[in-house]
């Protein structure tokens, strides 16, 4: 089984910075990619940014060149260091986290923190 914790969030000015946390705990599993998504009221969960276990990236849009993902492979943990944030970049945030049923047919199964919220104020 896989445990994935989160941390930070909470309220900033726009312009100002955020780091949110995520740690994946298990001593069964290889951790295979980690990331983050948001959620806004009435919407559906967004991807805002992946980091695979070979350092990989992929952002959405909207984030690029403000919001930057890393990862500490030995800690199992992922940060997303978020940079001049805007007002539009309010939502709850989850961290994500899978890892890989090998076979001839592979899968993945995916976990998700429990959630952080995020206020920007303008």
């Amino acid at each position: 089984q896989v445990r994935v914790e989160q941390s930070g969030g909470g309220l900033v000015q726009a312009g100002g910075s955020l780091r949110l946390s995520c740690t994946a705990s298990t001593s069964t599993f290889k951790i295979n990619t980690m990331g983050w998504y948001r959620q806004t009221p009435g919407n559906q969960r967004e991807l805002v940014a992946l980091i695979a276990s070979g350092g990989s990236t992929n952002y959405t849009d909207s984030v690029k060149g403000r919001f930057t993902i890393s990862r500490d492979d030995a800690k199992n943990t992922v940060y997303l260091q978020m940079d001049k944030l805007k007002p539009e970049d309010t939502a709850v945030y989850y961290c994500y986290a899978d890892h890989i049923v090998p076979g001839s047919s592979w899968y993945t199964i995916d976990y998700w923190g429990q959630g952080t919220q995020v206020t920007v104020s303008s």
